[in-house]
């Protein structure tokens, strides 16, 4: 489906859907193949290429969110947080894998000093292309047919994750995506309701 799927048609059911499943027509192989792809080919400044993936599946997906509901309690979360994202923890685990998102902050040593200059004074740079990688692999997976949603549980699960999977200590997590089979629609409704599209773009000069 995702070969022939226009462009726009696939910017347009990327969508976020939190009930996943673990079975999915869509091989493992795929999915790593298209992790390769999008980090290979989303933009980054000066080519820096400082967005970093793990990939996780089976017993490692499910130990991650393990990792993330005792991470609440070992940080003392308000219980009445812990009992909101609990159920949801478990729905994450109950997906058939997540990639993680990693910023290698050690990427910037391989310019040459003049652009190293620019990138150290302009951090937010390199996050706008960690951000386009999981755009392009959130977009890419949703025309596969999977569903996914973006997760944020960094900080609190830095330190587990990297003693876990010995990510590097130049590694700074910066997302996890969840994919899995949909089994339920996306969030806001398969007819999502958009906000008026006119006063958030301006228009000067020819417009034919």
């Amino acid at each position: 489906m995702a070969a022939t799927m226009p462009f726009l048609d696939a910017v347009k059911i990327r969508r976020s859907t939190v009930s996943l499943g673990k079975s999915t027509s869509v091989p493992d192989a795929r999915v790593l193949e298209l992790v390769r792809e999008s980090l290979t080919h989303a933009p980054s400044s000066f080519s820096l290429d400082s967005c970093r993936a793990v990939v996780l599946l089976g017993d490692d997906h499910e130990k991650l969110w393990d990792i993330a509901l005792q991470a609440m309690h070992d940080d003392k979360w308000p219980e009445q947080v812990i009992a909101a994202q609990e159920p949801k923890v478990k729905g994450h685990r109950g997906a058939h894998g997540t990639v993680l998102f990693f910023e290698d902050t050690a990427a910037v040593e391989s310019l040459p000093p003049a652009l190293k200059t620019v990138i150290v004074s302009h951090p937010e740079w390199a996050e706008h292309g960690n951000a386009m990688a999981q755009y392009v692999l959130w977009t890419a997976l949703c025309a596969e047919g999977l569903g996914c949603n973006l997760q944020h549980f960094n900080p609190t699960i830095d330190a587990a994750v990297a003693a876990a999977w010995n990510v590097p200590a130049e590694w700074k997590l910066r997302a996890q995506l969840v994919f899995g089979e949909k089994l339920g629609p996306p969030r806001g409704g398969v007819d999502k309701k958009f906000k008026p599209i006119e006063p958030r773009v301006r228009v000067f000069g020819s417009a034919k």
